[in-house]
């Protein structure tokens, strides 16, 4: 027999939750294992149908979860565990590609910088399966810091690609918030690297320090401190 009811808590890091069925009664403990693949995280508020078992120790949890809209489609048509990317996603990764191409062109990179993007989008999206496997298997999660700092130092192509493919970590907004500071931060540090926009920030600084640029021989710009003339032991301007 299925019931009607409403995710009450959820537990994203532990991977399981509360359903408050909508006739009354207690809250049902729900595990991540109890939804379909491809259903995505729960949240709070989540209608949903299920079934009730009982544990070993006699206590009541649900199965054969699925969500209210899921379960009236699959009276229709077969439900396919794939989804859209976001524009959001698809914008970043194009951004980025085109970014990295005209830099290249433009100023030149080296491979290792590329090779260092490509490793450690690797093992990024490696951490997002590893922890989207743990939470359906109801085991220890990979800390959310750890991800977000693999995808700061070069990993977050590959974690788009895994949160869209994997549907993982797609609906947290907190969790969003700090993945896009992230994905801003690795690149203002990537284009300030490689392109002029580092020589143009150290001038300015040295310019404040009062330091000026030197010729050398080699045809290369050092910097000297300015000239002062001293009349007196005082330095004058």
């Amino acid at each position: 027999m299925r019931f009607e009811g409403t995710v009450k808590t959820w537990n994203d890091d532990r991977g399981f939750g509360f359903i408050e069925p909508i006739k009354g009664g207690q809250e049902i403990f729900v595990h991540i294992k109890a939804f379909p693949p491809g259903t995505g995280r729960p949240v709070p508020s989540l209608k949903v149908t299920f079934e009730v078992e009982l544990t070993t120790d006699g206590k009541k949890r649900a199965k054969n979860v699925l969500l209210v809209r899921q379960a009236r489609a699959s009276l229709r048509t077969p439900r396919t565990s794939s989804a859209a990317w976001g524009k959001g996603s698809v914008a970043a990764l194009a951004g980025f590609a085109l970014t990295y191409t005209v830099v290249t062109l433009v100023w030149g990179t080296t491979v290792y910088l590329a090779l260092g993007f490509l490793l450690m989008s690797v093992v990024c999206a490696t951490a997002y399966w590893l922890d989207k496997t743990a939470a359906q298997n109801g085991q220890w999660r990979i800390p959310e810091a750890t991800l977000l700092m693999l995808g700061m130092f070069g990993g977050w192509p590959g974690a788009i690609i895994a949160q869209q493919t994997l549907r993982h970590k797609t609906s947290k907004v907190s969790f969003r918030a700090a993945f896009w500071v992230t994905v801003v931060l690795n690149m203002a540090v990537f284009i300030t690297a490689t392109t002029p926009l580092l020589v143009a920030l150290r001038a300015s600084t040295n310019a404040t320090a009062g330091l000026e640029p030197m010729h050398t021989a080699a045809g290369s710009i050092a910097l000297k401190p300015e000239s002062k003339t001293f009349y007196l032991g005082r330095p004058i301007l």
